[in-house]
């Protein structure tokens, strides 16, 4: 299969952009662009599945991307280096929305986009469990995909660590986690969704209690 310069050109361009974003705290110039890293991640990888290759692979890349600005951003929480929670988590939550967005719109524009894909309500995902994908592939999607949840509840843990929180907010945080876990669930043991679930939400719930205060507690 010949190569595409030009492909190739326009996607590295577009990984060169989603760099400059990660590492734009170096530039020593608008700190809040950084997050932009989240979104910017979505644009090479969505271009990689329009050219036709395999979603997967695309889901895969983008997964690292968003590994690995998390990990930024998770170091600089814990260092104190003007990364706030809420500021990650609404980027990559709008990232994620975006994403979810392109993969409801694009195999709708062009059906040969649909191949290795299954349809879950109005959304175009790739199929994970399908055989056509390298097993070496399949496994790093589904531990990057791990990564991925871990790398967001460390960073809540690291910012609400012995705060006051009372029970109702216990309630929001593990309802927050949910759909998260029930796709991790998925895409490891699609069989076991709803007991993973089930006992990931109780173990977060554990731990939210170990590491936090209600403020009642005995002086």
């Amino acid at each position: 299969m010949a190569v595409d310069i030009n492909f190739v050109i326009i996607l590295a361009t577009l990984f060169v952009i989603f760099g400059v974003f990660l590492l734009f705290d170096l530039f020593k110039r608008n700190e809040k662009a950084g997050y932009i890293a989240y979104l910017a991640a979505t644009i090479p990888v969505n271009y990689f599945w329009a050219m036709g290759y395999d979603p997967l692979l695309a889901y895969f890349i983008l997964f690292i991307l968003w590994n690995i600005t998390l990990l930024r951003d998770t170091i600089g929480v814990y260092l104190k280096k003007n990364k706030e929670i809420n500021e990650i988590l609404m980027y990559l939550t709008l990232a994620i929305l975006i994403q979810i967005i392109i993969s409801a719109i694009l195999p709708e524009i062009n059906s040969d986009l649909q191949l290795y894909t299954e349809k879950l309500l109005y959304f175009w995902l790739p199929d994970v469990h399908s055989t056509i994908f390298l097993d070496s592939i399949v496994l790093g999607f589904k531990i990057s995909a791990t990564l991925l949840i871990m790398l967001v509840i460390i960073p809540l843990i690291l910012d609400i660590k012995d705060e006051e929180i009372p029970l109702p907010m216990f309630v929001i945080i593990i309802a927050i986690f949910i759909l998260p876990f029930l796709y991790l669930s998925y895409v490891w043991l699609p069989e076991q969704m709803g007991v993973l679930t089930f006992l990931f939400s109780v173990i977060l719930f554990v731990l939210l209690l170990l590491i936090t205060r209600s403020g009642k507690e005995a002086k």
